[in-house]
């Protein structure tokens, strides 16, 4: 199996467990605080490993910069699903995100990529939008999900980045986890206030779960980052909406109109020209 072969399972696995953990998020009574147990578990998980790993020098100013957008991000992204259905919010911010990724690390850092996978990269982001905008959105609820999309976008290509100046991927993905995860913890339990401790007691169990789910989910994206050219990869990991489309009609009971089927199939097309290319 070649390095790229690698990458694109590696990519695929993470969007499966990136759904799975945003479903769980979305749950949630509380998602300010649903999303503070998900980064403390993931750091409490991930510091042991501090100890096996080289400090990650020249990748602290990505780490750094990383850190700030991951801040905007998470808080978006609790915004949107406050404020609107998970498959509507869902699939805007992560259908905008490949297209937006693709057009600063072609445009602006010159990675090469195939006819085949710059139409799969069109595919996906398109039946991701379709996704989005088949079903009412306030405004609120579509400005939150884009500026999410742009957020991810904008960590994608640092973490990208940052994932290939590290001495290795393992340092930069502990790092990441650790110090992202302290501190943004600590920012959202401080902007909930007196009434974190009461929630955490209530929603512990499934933060714990999707904090150990997360570091699976960008620790293999990452990896695979570090393997394959980031945009294709970032595209194909927004097939993680299909099994999200799954999760919000099994678990949470939304419907899935035949536009959202017509837009699944445009994902799954694009997924299948990028592995083809």
């Amino acid at each position: 199996m070649s390095d790229t072969d690698l990458a694109y399972g590696l990519v695929l696995l993470s969007g499966v467990l990136h759904a799975t953990v945003n479903a769980i998020l979305k749950a949630g009574s509380d998602k300010l605080v649903g999303r503070a147990l998900i980064d403390a578990a993931s750091a409490a998980v991930v510091l042991p490993a501090l100890a096996f790993v080289p400090l990650p020098a020249g990748a602290w100013p990505w780490l750094l910069v990383s850190l700030v957008i991951h801040l905007v991000y998470l808080y978006s992204l609790v915004r949107a699903y406050e404020v609107s259905d998970f498959s509507a919010a869902y699939p805007v911010a992560r259908g905008s995100a490949p297209l937006l990724t693709a057009v600063v690390v072609l445009g602006v850092f010159h990675e090469p990529a195939r006819p085949l996978e710059l139409v799969g990269i069109l595919a996906i982001g398109a039946g991701m939008l379709a996704m989005g905008f088949g079903r009412h959105l306030s405004r609120a609820a579509l400005g939150w999900s884009l500026l999410t999309g742009v957020c991810i976008a904008a960590y994608t290509v640092i973490d990208a980045s940052g994932v290939r100046a590290a001495p290795s991927a393992a340092s930069y993905i502990a790092w990441l986890f650790v110090l992202h995860g302290t501190v943004i913890s600590t920012v959202f339990a401080a902007i909930r206030g007196r009434g974190v401790l009461a929630v955490a007691r209530e929603q512990w169990r499934p933060g714990v779960v999707a904090g150990v789910l997360s570091i699976g989910t960008y620790g293999l994206a990452l990896a695979a980052y570090r393997l394959g050219p980031t945009a294709p990869l970032s595209a194909l990991r927004e097939t993680s909406i299909l099994v999200a489309t799954v999760i919000a009609v099994v678990w949470l009971k939304e419907r899935v109109t035949p536009l959202r089927a017509a837009a699944a199939a445009a994902i799954a097309l694009g997924a299948a020209l990028i592995l083809a290319a």
